[in-house]
């Protein structure tokens, strides 16, 4: 395939991703039709159909594709700075609370995009014999603040976002 055509899919990939996106602020995937995302598009079902198998394989796709540009965040993360790592994801989530909106729409398995823990840290936090609670407690409490911040449309700073999680765990540095 040629550069123009590759262009041309990815720009079609994009375009469909966005609208499916949009869509998904006031439907359920599975209220969302392979026709809706071709008429908002304007691209064909073929276009469409080359690209993704169905709406759930699309789906599936962009949950891929945000779980990537979200570990991307953390690539650089260094432990012996505190709170770094909370700050930098508290400021994403405020600025892109469409991307995080998306994301736990599309997470109904039951795996949530924080997922990503620095198990030395906890390991020097907490007893190692027992770290997969530790880690999936932290996980599940973490996604829960975020969605219930982002349902207040993210009003308290990032800062003070990083100062409640701190809290939390008692003054240990996240």
């Amino acid at each position: 395939m040629n550069v123009k055509n590759n262009r041309r899919k990815k720009e079609s990939r994009e375009k469909i991703e966005k609208v499916f996106m949009t869509l998904l602020e006031k439907k359920e995937v599975r209220e969302i039709t392979v026709t809706e995302l071709c008429e908002k598009t304007g691209l064909n079902r073929s276009t469409f159909y080359a690209n993704y198998i169905d709406v759930f394989d699309l789906a599936r796709e962009v949950k891929r594709g945000l779980e990537n540009e979200f570990g991307q965040l953390f690539v650089n993360y260094n432990t012996a700075v505190d709170d770094y790592g909370a700050l930098k994801m508290f400021k994403h989530v405020k600025e892109n609370q469409l991307f995080y909106k998306t994301y736990f729409k599309l997470s109904s398995d039951g795996v949530e995009l924080i997922s990503i823990i620095d198990k030395d840290r906890a390991s020097r936090m907490f007893d190692t014999k027992h770290m997969k609670y530790h880690i999936e407690f932290f996980r599940n409490g973490l996604n829960a603040i975020i969605k219930l911040w982002m349902d207040g449309g993210c009003k308290e700073s990032p800062e003070e976002m990083v100062e409640i999680l701190k809290q939390e765990y008692n003054g240990r540095s996240v």
